[in-house]
């Protein structure tokens, strides 16, 4: 089995890391006990050029750095082997137009199996809109259009709609999005197979939604830094290629399933108004009919509420043969909430940097590690909170209106040890 993260962004986006390259990726990979992640903004000329400049082809549609070099101290699969980063060919394209009297605002996923396809697709976009200024391009154009485009560019390209509940970007969003993905992508929505569902929802709340049953649930990290990949990925159990990955998700053979946040982390998970610091449930939302009960203002309503409403099935609804997921915390928060000090600061990155040189990559020590080893190798408590995130035993405080959540493992609100 091995993880892929399949949404990530590079230097070229806004508001990313200057270090989110090719070279770093490879690095977090191995830190983290993923094998294959996006490239991000394929379709920036710059970061294009270095894509050419710094791949070649390792399993089918699929590349790997060509002066990759083995990682000192890098963490080790399972089995033992080396990780060596695989990429992908992705980019996150955000499509802005009017349907039916309204502004919609969708981001989508975009993967292609070669340079050949993704110069056709640059060279398709780029006499659309401007494609130069930013690594996830914004186009006026109808979802549907670019799906009709990326499928004239290869019959093995395909595209995933990104965090479909966020409320201002995505195909069911509150804010600009559609009711169901055949009204979004019409004619076409055939060619969707599979749907990000973000960081502020998890299968079982998509799975009221019966109209979703068909697609397979994907979750990435949707990173804007190296260091927080993985923080969701999916899991396959096949040889590796991108056509297994692209029809793992398409027929669900071979899909293993996601990694997840626990939704409440997600930044808009609850309906609330950040400004005035206030953080609402779905009923108290509609009991204030939509408004801020500290100034007027209308409410960012969150990705629960948008479930809620789309709903035609009851909370705790399973569906059956649905793949499996795990909800994780990052590594890094877990140390921090022990350590009491910041997830960024030098003495959480030690400890960090100490448990995967010696027990292993990130995810296999929040999934599988003994907690017994664990706690020989990192500090007082950490198997215990461990076991309690694999049990779903935490406290959640839900993010809203653009602000993350927290999910505390032996805290209360008040810091006291539980």
């Amino acid at each position: 089995m091995f993880y892929a993260d399949l949404h990530v962004h590079s230097k070229y986006s806004r508001a990313t890391s200057k270090d989110a390259d090719l070279e770093h990726f490879a690095l977090w990979a191995g830190k983290k006990g993923l094998t294959v992640v996006g490239t991000g903004d394929f379709t920036h000329p710059a970061w294009l050029s270095e894509l050419k400049a710094k791949l070649v082809p390792a399993e089918p549609g699929l590349f790997r750095l060509k002066n990759e070099v083995p990682l000192v101290g890098a963490a080790l699969r399972r089995d033992n082997q080396p990780i060596a980063a695989r990429f992908i060919l992705q980019v996150e394209i955000s499509t802005i137009y009017k349907r039916a009297e309204k502004i919609r605002k969708v981001h989508h996923i975009v993967f292609v199996p070669g340079f050949e396809q993704a110069d056709r697709l640059v060279e398709k976009l780029s006499r659309i809109g401007n494609i130069k200024s930013d690594g996830r391009p914004i186009l006026g154009l109808d979802s549907r259009d670019l799906l009709e485009i990326l499928l004239e560019c290869g019959e093995d390209c395909f595209l995933i709609p990104a965090h479909i509940w966020t409320p201002w970007f995505s195909v069911l969003g509150s804010k600009s999005g559609f009711d169901s993905i055949e009204e979004c992508y019409g004619d076409l929505s055939r060619h969707i197979f599979a749907l990000e569902t973000g960081l502020s929802s998890d299968p079982p709340m998509n799975w009221r939604v019966s109209c979703l049953d068909r697609y397979r649930l994907v979750s990435n990290s949707d990173c804007h830094s190296p260091a927080k990949l993985a923080r969701e990925a999916c899991a396959f159990d096949m040889d590796m290629s991108y056509f297994a990955i692209r029809d793992a998700l398409r027929t669900g053979k071979d899909y293993a399933g996601t990694i997840e946040f626990f939704p409440e982390e997600g930044k808009y998970h609850a309906d609330g108004h950040r400004k005035c610091a206030v953080r609402l449930l779905p009923e108290e939302t509609r009991k204030n009919k939509g408004l801020c009960p500290v100034c007027g203002k209308p409410v960012t309503v969150g990705v629960l509420n948008r479930v809620e409403e789309l709903a035609d099935r009851p909370d705790g609804t399973k569906l059956e043969g649905a793949a499996p997921f795990r909800s994780f915390v990052p590594l890094t928060e877990i140390l921090s909430e022990i350590m009491g000090v910041g997830p960024a600061s030098k003495k959480v990155q030690y400890a960090y940097e100490a448990l995967i040189s010696q027990i292993g990559p990130e995810l296999f020590i929040l999934e599988s590690a003994r907690t017994d080893e664990i706690e020989r190798n990192g500090p007082p408590r950490l198997g215990e909170a461990i076991e309690r995130m694999r049990e779903g035993r935490v406290i959640r405080d839900a993010g809203y209106d653009g602000e993350y959540g927290t999910i505390r493992l032996l805290t209360s609100n008040s810091g006291s040890a539980s």
